[in-house]
């Protein structure tokens, strides 16, 4: 049995949707399939009507202000921190829902979140977010989740950074469980193809537009070269270097990323200064993205669609962008008497 942050006679309620082992014994029948992304449809729906962006408007009617002061300091003084945040915010609500599951140190060596494979040594902003719980708890001791601090740091550091700006509705509450093998499972790979991709994204009950959209957000931050390593040296026994990126793009990113590297690269070489835009579309349909699965969003016809319409100045993408984090944002939260209140975020309450 996988070991993993829960502690003894402890467990989250039951989440809107069903949970991933549903899937996996059961995702051979097509018409259970087809019932399955209904359900994950109508617990996004729930979950919709039970979030508020007045939440906490007599509980706790500092909080929002506060969370958008904290994290405008921290973001004046580092911009990369923004897209860090962003891409916290995500990858916590793919895992078991938008509960501040990923925020939870292990307490068995590499068994939560932060250990598994697509976070480990990757995933930043942790600091960021125990500055904002702690100075909340300050004005309201015990009354703001963690999960709705992540999600809103991830808009108040990108309004700062790009000017993006969404209201996010507030009522969420915070698991007590954080597994590394569930987000092994569930978190995309950079290598995915589309069905693979849509397979991730249905069963959270987000659509191919919310899927597209939602790449879009590789138009900013960095990744580690040992990422894209086999697709630049090691694509196949035959090929080094991936054929579907630009010839022209090759050289550029192998001298970033040489072999063996265990360095950073940014997500859009074709800038040098890291900017909220609609770049990355251009980036997809030129072979200029960086990962597999970004070049997979053209490889249907469906997907080529979304990308095409995204890749406008003046376009839809920012508007399409809020659209999408706030329903990612609803992903299977706990809400009611649901989880808990964590004092603080990395550990649950005693």
């Amino acid at each position: 049995m996988q070991q993993g942050i829960a502690p003894k006679g402890v467990q989250d309620s039951q989440r809107p949707g069903p949970s991933i082992s549903i899937v996996s014994t059961m995702a051979q029948s097509g018409s259970f399939w087809a019932v399955f992304v209904v359900v994950a449809i109508l617990g996004v729906a729930a979950a919709n009507a039970q979030l508020s962006p007045t939440f906490y408007a007599t509980k706790c009617p500092g909080a929002v202000a506060k969370s958008a002061e904290v994290v405008r300091t921290w973001i004046l003084k580092d911009r990369s921190m923004a897209p860090a945040l962003l891409r916290l915010h995500f990858h916590d609500c793919f895992v078991r829902g938008c509960d501040a599951s990923v925020l939870l140190d292990s307490t068995i060596a590499n068994s939560g979140e932060k250990d598994a494979d697509g976070n480990k040594n990757s995933l930043r902003g942790f600091e960021i977010i125990d500055d904002v719980k702690a100075k909340i708890e300050a004005l309201c001791p015990g009354v703001v989740s963690c999960a709705d601090i992540l999600a809103l740091a991830a808009r108040d550091a990108m309004q700062v950074f790009g000017g993006l700006n969404y209201t996010v509705p507030l009522g969420r509450r915070d698991g007590v469980s954080s597994f590394a093998w569930e987000a092994n499972n569930n978190l995309p790979p950079p290598f995915a193809d589309w069905t693979k991709l849509m397979s991730i994204f249905s069963t959270k009950g987000l659509s191919s537009k919310d899927l597209v959209v939602l790449s879009g957000a590789h138009t900013v931050g960095f990744t580690r070269c040992s990422t894209i390593q086999s697709r630049l040296y090691n694509f196949s026994t035959t090929i080094p270097t991936d054929p579907t990126l630009d010839p022209s793009f090759v050289p550029l990113l192998k001298s970033r990323c040489k072999f063996g590297s265990s360095g950073i690269v940014m997500m859009d070489l074709s800038k040098t200064t890291d900017t909220w835009d609609f770049n990355y579309y251009s980036n997809v349909l030129k072979g200029r993205s960086l990962f597999q699965s970004d070049d997979a969003l053209k490889r249907t016809t469906e997907g080529l669609k979304l990308v095409q319409a995204e890749n406008k100045a003046g376009g839809p993408f920012s508007a399409d962008f809020a659209a999408s984090m706030i329903k990612m944002g609803n992903i299977q939260v706990l809400t009611g008497t649901s989880g808990q209140i964590r004092k603080k975020c990395r550990v649950v309450n005693a």
